[in-house]
């Protein structure tokens, strides 16, 4: 079992940067693919990121070149650093670990979800 809690949402202007976190319990957070997926008001939940075991990276097209994921295993924490944002990031994030094999850009391919934090971006 793994619990996921995410933190570092808030109210931010466009154009400007938050840096989200994930911290993940249990001792084999190294063997979870870990990824970011977001729900904007009335639409269904995205796909924003990923990050593999081996590190590799995946992102949807509209955060490509302004969000940055990666992972501290020592500290059992993923991040999101988002930069650039726009009024049309504004969602709730979450975070989820994937410990089966998976296209990673799919929500059925991942095992466990924290509860999410909201971020807003005002124009």
């Amino acid at each position: 079992q793994v619990q996921l809690v995410e933190s570092g949402g808030g109210l931010v202007q466009a154009g400007g940067s938050l840096r989200l976190s994930c911290a993940a319990s249990g001792r084999t957070f190294d063997t979870y693919n870990m990824g970011w997926f977001r729900r904007a008001p009335g639409k269904e939940r995205e796909f924003v990121a990923a990050i593999s075991r081996s590190r590799g990276t995946y992102y949807a097209d509209s955060v490509k070149g302004r969000f940055t994921i990666s992972r501290d295993n020592a500290k059992n924490t993923v991040y999101l650093q988002m930069n650039s944002l726009r009024p049309e990031d504004t969602a709730t994030y979450y975070c989820a670990a994937a410990g089966r094999r998976g296209l990673l850009l799919l929500e059925g391919s991942y095992d466990y979800w924290g509860q999410g934090t909201q971020v807003t971006v005002s124009s």
